[in-house]
């Protein structure tokens, strides 16, 4: 937040550029296990009822915290977790930046954690965007969002980093929607901070949740209307965050 104002600061993430995460996590996990997850596992339970409450949840508040955990694969959070651990303790992670392509500013007095972006290409980012995709057509077919795609990326926050209250996409840009992030963190205490503060829609200034990023929990709301900030974490903090999108390429500034 800049000193001199209350409004809500607008600061839409670089578009990825796609790496094949596989060749990635190879060259740099070394002796590490990245760790695997197949279908074979116990099997998401998104179902029509849960897509209902995100929908009710999404249209009443515009947010909603949410426990991945019994929808997702069994195995699938530390399959994940392992994956941007390996990549935190390489040179695999790019400091995250604010706005797009010449625009693109590393500031850190906004923001300081680090990002990778997913591509789909291991296992457990295969079996991840399943489940998202799943989630992209229940909301499509509730709410109409015209959602066509989702994109999505690893952030690490060391301790000491944060990232200011901000929207997730431009107002009226039709582009990113509806945003969700899912936290990888085991045995995340008070004491660690790195909590998301999340405003009113209607009142950027008024506090309305804050989230603990413990291990497969999540956060769901539209990416044009939600404030929220990260709060200074006290140990390292890992998430994805996805958003789900109305265009069908990136649009520019």
């Amino acid at each position: 937040m800049h000193a001199d104002t209350d409004q809500a600061i607008i600061i839409p993430f670089p578009d990825p550029v796609l790496e094949r995460s596989v060749d990635q996590l190879e060259q740099v996990a070394g002796d590490e296990s990245v760790g695997t997850v197949s279908d074979s596992d116990v099997q998401p339970a998104i179902d029509d009822q849960w897509l209902d409450e995100l929908a009710d949840g999404l249209s009443q508040s515009a947010w909603m915290q949410l426990d991945l955990t019994p929808r997702l694969p069994a195995g699938l959070l530390a399959a994940l977790r392992n994956e941007v651990a390996i990549l935190d303790k390489t040179e695999a992670m790019s400091r995250a930046g604010i706005g797009r392509g010449t625009d693109l500013v590393k500031d850190r007095s906004v923001r300081r954690d680090r990002i990778a972006w997913l591509d789909g290409c291991s296992e457990p980012q295969r079996l991840l965007f399943n489940c998202l995709e799943q989630v992209r057509q229940g909301l499509n077919r509730r709410l109409y969002l015209g959602l066509k795609r989702f994109e999505a990326h690893y952030a690490t926050y060391h301790p000491g980093d944060f990232y200011k209250r901000h929207l997730d996409s431009f107002r009226g840009r039709a582009s990113r929607v509806v945003s969700l992030v899912l936290y990888l963190n085991d045995d995340w205490g008070l004491e660690d901070g790195g909590e998301l503060r999340v405003f009113a829609a209607e009142d950027s200034r008024q506090v309305v949740g804050q989230v603990r990023p413990g291990t497969g929990r999540a956060v769901l709301f539209l990416s044009e209307q939600v404030p929220h900030e990260v709060l200074p974490a006290r140990r390292t903090r890992y998430s994805i965050a996805c958003w789900f999108r109305q265009d069908e390429v990136p649009l520019p500034l």
